[in-house]
């Protein structure tokens, strides 16, 4: 156990970064996001042609405008659980003829009027990459095939043509499709053991491939750590189909479940555990087949979901299900996902924050308004990492008991622009000490302060329609000194608990603080 210090003496964490020491290059679409057809994800959410609003195609127009303001790199869609019984030509043509369905999943009506067309409106809106998943629960890969050549193709065969026939003549050329979702879990309409998905996987992947080589490919891995198939399950899926697939989609949601705020702060060391285990499945199964095709992780799904838990519709349009209200301790529980996907750069290639609008989302809808939540804040602060190279800095610091075991109070990230300009992200998960911190910058030539910002306050606050700038950043001070041999310090002071992240650019040797 550490040694027991006065509650009131802060503690003390240090960070070494230096400017050799690389990881890989993040994945701008480690900043993604994800929209399914569930609750008001969709329709009272990014689409709602009754409101005030929308603009003349039926988008809600302050949504968009936070969404590009988010700036997901890519948006995931239409599922979820939902793709395994949709129907992908339901949601084309005129949307008055479109047919209403019965929604497997969620227990909903499905009335289609959002479909193809509209998501890849919605793309253009906010400046995402559509990600396409397919139907291999229901449906297989014949019709995954069709969907390609309806979205990718020139026109000249006869599914292209329909979507010329539907207004739209140059192809979309959607670069990334996963092959279904969670095929792993027994609550998914068309489960399958992981050799009979494997195969449909990899004949979908080839004839989707065999239309247009370009695309890349995203396999269903496990889904959840509880089962008992548990990477298992991506083993025998990756024997079948290695050289197929381009990534391995695996999700993960963290909750508190027990009240434990300590503990749940802890998420982090998890969530690195999780994506390690990836890393050695990957690497054994590289080597086994002497194979120079390398396969990256998909982190499709992740976020904090735990009070809204009921999903069921009750055969409803547009049923409000799991609209989660989020707080700061949440926040910087996603700060520490996206930081376990930067210090993981290497291996973790896209990451989608599920979901984007109303469904366990960072932004929640009302006929009047849109309110930012608490987890959006992370995201929007760690988002100039995307592009930039991963560092591996060294962390010192004291460690504070949880249920799973003692972890470091702190819990740090940091990389370098093609610009030159460095960012240095800092969790501190004690919710009741302050850190004294100390950054030191090794090998990157003079640098100046340019932004610092600190996320803080009660881990139970939540921001609310009442007040919703109760959890935004604030302004950090920080002092930075210019040291010999091309190094730089930070002095800064962190509350706990909280999430800092300091931006700082190439300049001549100065000393200075804000």
């Amino acid at each position: 156990m550490p040694e027991a210090r006065p509650a009131t003496e802060p503690h003390r964490v240090r960070v070494g970064v230096h400017a050799d020491h690389r990881v890989g290059r993040v994945d701008d679409r480690v900043f993604s996001g994800f929209l399914e057809h569930m609750g008001r994800a969709v329709y009272g959410g990014v689409f709602d042609p009754g409101s005030p609003h929308a603009d003349g195609q039926g988008y809600r127009s302050d949504v968009v405008e936070e969404l590009r303001s988010l700036r997901p790199a890519m948006v995931r869609y239409p599922g979820g659980n939902f793709v395994s019984a949709y129907r992908w030509r339901d949601g084309i043509g005129p949307p008055e003829t479109r047919p209403r369905r019965p929604e497997f999943a969620w227990r909903s009506i499905e009335t289609n009027r959002f479909g193809l067309h509209e998501f890849m409106g919605l793309c253009d809106r906010i400046g995402s990459e559509p990600m396409l998943a397919v139907n291999l629960g229901t449906a297989g890969p014949a019709e995954a095939a069709e969907l390609l050549e309806y979205t990718n193709l020139p026109p000249g065969t006869a599914v292209a043509d329909e979507r010329v026939a539907h207004g739209r003549r140059d192809p979309w050329r959607v670069r990334v499709w996963c092959l279904g979702n969670e095929m792993d879990g027994p609550w998914q309409a068309g489960h399958v053991p992981a050799a009979t998905y494997a195969e449909r996987a990899r004949v979908a992947a080839a004839l989707m491939k065999g239309l247009d080589p370009t695309i890349e490919t995203v396999v269903c891995g496990s889904s959840t750590w509880w089962l008992p198939t548990w990477l298992d399950w991506d083993r025998i899926v990756l024997e079948h189909c290695w050289d197929e697939v381009d990534y391995v989609a695996t999700h993960r949601y963290s909750g508190n479940h027990d009240g434990d705020t300590r503990s749940f702060l802890a998420e982090g060391v998890v969530i690195d555990e999780h994506l390690e285990g990836y890393r050695g499945l990957l690497g054994y199964l590289r080597a086994r087949r002497r194979s120079r095709h390398l396969v990256h992780v998909a982190f499709d799904e992740w976020n904090v979901w735990y009070r809204e838990t009921n999903p069921d519709g009750g055969w409803r349009e547009a049923p409000p299900l799991l609209e989660e209200v989020y707080t700061l301790e949440d926040a910087l529980v996603c700060a520490q996902y996206l930081h376990a996907f930067i210090r993981h750069a290497d291996l973790v290639r896209i990451a989608c924050l599920a979901q984007l609008v109303n469904v366990i989302a960072p932004l929640l809808v009302r006929p009047e308004g849109v309110l930012t939540q608490a987890i959006a804040w992370p995201f929007r602060m760690l988002r100039a990492a995307g592009g930039a190279e991963a560092l591996r800095p060294v962390v010192v610091a004291p460690e504070m008991a949880t249920r799973r075991g003692d972890v470091p109070v702190g819990d740090a990230v940091a990389v370098r622009g093609d610009d030159g300009r460095v960012l240095v992200s800092i969790v501190l998960r004690d919710p009741d000490r302050d850190a004294e911190l100390q950054v030191a910058l090794e090998a990157f030539g003079p640098l100046r302060l340019a932004d610092a910002f600190v996320l803080t306050g009660d881990p139970r606050d939540a921001n609310t329609w009442e007040a919703p700038r109760r959890v935004v950043p604030r302004p950090l001070e920080v002092d930075v000194v210019s040291g010999p041999a091309e190094r730089t310090e930070l002095r800064a002071r962190l509350p706990g608990p909280s999430h800092a992240v300091v931006a700082l650019e190439p300049a001549g040797p100065t000393t200075g603080s804000r």
